[in-house]
């Protein structure tokens, strides 16, 4: 059965009067009289009567939408910004439109166009780890679509963007592993294109060398899909474990690669940290749960939504033409574990 919307006709022809009678006591208006209002404000009622917001987006050249693109909604990190997001945009009057690129700036290019044809009212985006071109995403921003990036950004447009100190929370975690004897250290990352990865890698290579640590590149893997495929990351596991001196440590540097670390361990018999310590980036609480619970240095998901869509509803709220923008940096946090080893420091 096809799902009927009702409309004003319908109360017009349940009370017998006029559809403009209806329209314009549904707003307020004083050409109608109280007890007309009333009558039209008590069918609307019982006829579960609600505004058709595509009329309304028309009328008012608004939405009342924003879209958000992210590479996965299952994974942790992102499902907390979402949450972040709608906390704010829904107290706000706002819905939101979750759209997922899987890592493929195919799918990336076409959830943009769906957004803009839904004519939302900004948008929200982390790219995909496969997108080196942005002249879409430009060509929307020169029309004056407000966009904001958060976590995964580009400079190429100036716009609010919203990041984590990747710098910081991969120092930490590569100095936590130092300080506890470990000296051949692994990285698991992501693509080089990512402005995530270019600052967790810088991260890791400063603490190394703050240590006096010699740096081996073979140590430093990228997975071009930062885990989202498996097998991917099961090969860069490989390759760490055939080389003459296999590392001592892995710090995998995003939710996916955390994950797809411990399970490629975990089949190949290897035990954490007896035989290998691991610190990973996790926002999920089975870090935890895990045994052993894992160090993880964690962001403050929730946190980057709400900050996002503050900055993006500050631009598509403004009277005036939005000219100045800022970069929002937050903190990352260790949480200190299981995970890692006390080894000799000889």
């Amino acid at each position: 059965m096809k799902f009927e919307v009702v409309t004003i006709k319908d109360i017009a022809q349940a009370l017998g009067i006029s559809t403009s009678t209806v329209s314009r006591a549904l707003r307020d208006s004083y050409e109608i009289s109280p007890q007309t209002k009333q009558m039209v404000l008590e069918c609307a009622e019982r006829l579960n009567y609600r505004p058709n917001p595509i009329a309304l987006s028309l009328k008012e050249r608004r939405s009342r939408s924003i879209g958000i693109v992210v590479c996965e909604i299952a994974n942790n990190f992102f499902s907390q910004v979402i949450n972040g997001v709608e906390s704010i945009a829904y107290d706000r009057g706002y819905n939101v439109i979750i759209s997922q690129s899987r890592e493929s700036c195919e799918r990336e290019f076409i959830d943009l166009q769906y957004l803009a044809s839904r004519s939302v009212d900004g948008l929200l985006i982390s790219l995909s780890t496969e997108t080196t071109d942005i002249s879409q995403l430009k060509t929307l921003h020169a029309k004056g679509l407000p966009i904001v990036f958060f976590d995964r950004i580009s400079e190429e447009i100036d716009t609010h963007k919203v990041v984590l100190d990747n710098f910081k929370g991969s120092y930490d975690a590569t100095e936590h592993l130092i300080r506890n004897g470990h000296h051949r250290i692994a990285v698991l990352t992501n693509s080089a294109y990512l402005s995530i990865t270019s600052g967790r890698i810088a991260g890791f290579k400063e603490a190394m060398h703050a240590h006096g640590l010699p740096l081996d590149e073979n140590y430093i893997q990228h997975c071009a899909y930062g885990g989202m495929v498996f097998e991917e990351v099961e090969e860069a596991i490989n390759r760490l474990l055939s080389l003459p001196d296999k590392p001592d440590a892995i710090f995998a540097t995003s939710d996916k690669l955390t994950t797809g670390t411990l399970k490629t361990l975990k089949r190949r018999g290897i035990h954490i940290p007896t035989d290998i310590s691991i610190v990973g980036f996790s926002n999920s609480e089975i870090a935890e749960l895990i045994g052993p619970p894992l160090t993880v240095v964690r962001q403050p998901a929730f946190e980057m939504g709400q900050v996002a869509t503050e900055l993006l509803l500050r631009v598509i709220e403004s009277k005036r033409p939005v000219t100045q923008f800022e970069t929002k940096v937050l903190q990352p946090e260790l949480f200190i574990r299981e995970s890692v080893l006390q080894r000799s420091s000889s």
